[in-house]
């Protein structure tokens, strides 16, 4: 007679907190390096979900990812992840960043709701792979170890002595498939990093880990109580939205905000070996990269006879090992070797390909002196559809607009301005006051200052409509959300 072994449950959870500023200007605050085509028609934090989903075998069942992320970022991740076609199990949403530790705790306890313990498979929704048949086995080696109650991590075997990333060592052994940690080490200067390459025994860090919840919960009360104590008080007063693209869970933000921050690494992995917690580690060699900086894009996008990537509407002429990405209209460089050039609406990035780590410099500058270029792009997307901002002036500002089908915005005022709206493209429905139009193409209504309305698509195709707004401030924080779809307050 013959027995199965019982299924392993899988559950995915991808950290997607980070701003990504090394990436400016096409990564900005609120459409952050996650969110970002960089590598294929897919964002890196659609790729992540699709290789999480991948891991499905005759021995492991994949939940519905978790997905920890922002407030401001929870309608941009669950508008992607309907775009898989991958169903959401939950958007854990952090009232402030408080690094990954506090955010695997509030995974692992979302993961134990249900009285199960499945294995937690954690990464950042930031990286690249381009093997992805060797990740899926690299991980599936690991989640069947983590099962047997291990804490798991991947190592990427390092090809060069990089001195920007943690590395790992661990034990040699026989089976070079699973491998003890003896110690992670910080990141290295150049002359210890060649040696940790040399020697054999050492791994770059990737940020990926496999563990039960329950082995994490425990984890992190024996050697961080404090974090423990503060993330499971908010998880209690935790608030659920079912807003039917998903759950938005929101841990108490008062407990939360008390929460200390620190890293899965700092607060228990680096103190796991040789404690109760033994830590192993799956070598993975599938083309792993972090993105971390624009070099690293340019590292693993294709490249023409002469080293260049190109990406959009791009023209070079006498121009080797230089990543150009156009995002609005035609670039051209001419005679230039080993530069960036990143072209966006309203930014252009021009570096040195060698020094492109020091992009978060500009970043920093532009936020010390108050102007929103490293927040926001000039198109930004809302749960409902997107605004472009095309122009501006002293009392007036132009967007164009496009509404998706059987979306709607708030019901809203404002207190500072009226608003001419034209529609261009499909078929609106305009609630003005006590007032409900119809307007399709060529027509156009007027909003008066401080009147209630909103702006619907009842239609199966995508509505545009050009608005142009008039007044003594044009700010998007003078919006008075009296009723809302989605959930929003502010």
């Amino acid at each position: 007679m013959t027995t199965t072994s019982p299924l392993i449950e899988v559950q995915p959870v991808i950290l997607c907190g980070g701003s990504g500023t090394r990436l400016w200007p096409l990564s900005r605050t609120g459409f952050p390096k996650q969110f970002l085509c960089l590598t294929g028609e897919d964002s890196l934090f659609q790729q992540a979900v699709k290789r999480l989903a991948g891991l499905t075998s005759a021995d492991l069942h994949v939940l519905p990812p978790s997905v920890v992320t922002g407030e401001d970022h929870r309608f941009l991740a669950t508008e992607q992840l309907r775009e898989t076609g991958i169903p959401l199990g939950a958007a854990l949403l952090e009232p402030v960043g408080r690094n990954t530790a506090p955010a695997l705790t509030l995974a692992a306890l979302a993961a134990r709701q249900k009285g199960t313990d499945p294995v937690l498979v954690v990464t950042p929704a930031d990286q690249t792979i381009t093997q992805p048949s060797a990740f899926t086995a690299a991980v599936q080696t690991a989640v069947r170890q983590a099962a047997t109650g291990q804490i798991v991590i991947l190592g990427v075997l390092p090809d060069h002595a990089e001195t920007g990333y943690g590395y790992i060592q661990v034990q040699p052994q026989a089976d070079a498939s699973v491998m003890a940690v003896q110690r992670f080490v910080e990141k290295p200067d150049a002359a210890t990093a060649q040696r940790y390459v040399d020697e054999g025994t050492y791994y770059w860090n990737a940020g990926m880990f496999v563990l039960k919840a329950s082995v994490w919960l425990a984890a992190i009360e024996t050697f961080r109580p404090d974090i423990h104590q503060s993330v499971s008080a908010a998880w209690t007063k935790r608030r659920v939205d079912q807003l039917g693209m998903g759950d938005f869970v929101r841990p108490d933000t008062a407990e939360f905000s008390a929460t200390p921050a620190d890293s899965v690494d700092y607060a228990v992995l680096e103190r796991c070996p040789g404690s109760a917690f033994p830590i192993q580690m799956v070598p993975l060699q599938a083309g792993w990269n972090d993105l971390g900086a624009w070099s690293a894009v340019w590292d693993v996008l294709p490249k023409d006879a002469s080293g260049n990537a190109q990406v959009g509407d791009v023209l070079t002429t006498d121009t080797r090992n230089t990543l150009v990405h156009a995002s609005h209209r035609l670039v051209s460089v001419v005679g230039v070797e080993n530069v960036v050039v990143i072209e966006t609406a309203d930014a252009v990035l021009v570096a040195d390909r060698s020094r492109s780590q020091d992009v978060k410099a500009i970043v920093g500058e532009l936020s010390a002196s108050g102007r929103e270029e490293h927040v926001s792009h000039r198109k930004v997307y809302r749960p409902w559809g997107w605004y472009d901002s095309v122009d501006e002036g002293d009392r007036f500002k132009v967007k164009r607009i496009q509404v998706k089908p059987k979306a709607s915005l708030s019901l809203q005022k404002h207190h500072h301005r009226a608003e001419h709206w034209v529609v261009v493209k499909g078929t609106a429905e305009v609630v003005c006051g006590d007032k409900t139009l119809l307007l399709t193409e060529n027509q156009s209504t007027y909003i008066p200052l401080g009147e209630v309305h909103r702006l619907s698509n009842p239609g199966t195709a995508p509505l545009e409509i050009i608005e142009v707004q008039s007044g003594s401030y044009l700010g998007e924080d003078d919006i008075v959300r009296l009723e809302d779809h989605y959930g929003r307050h502010d």
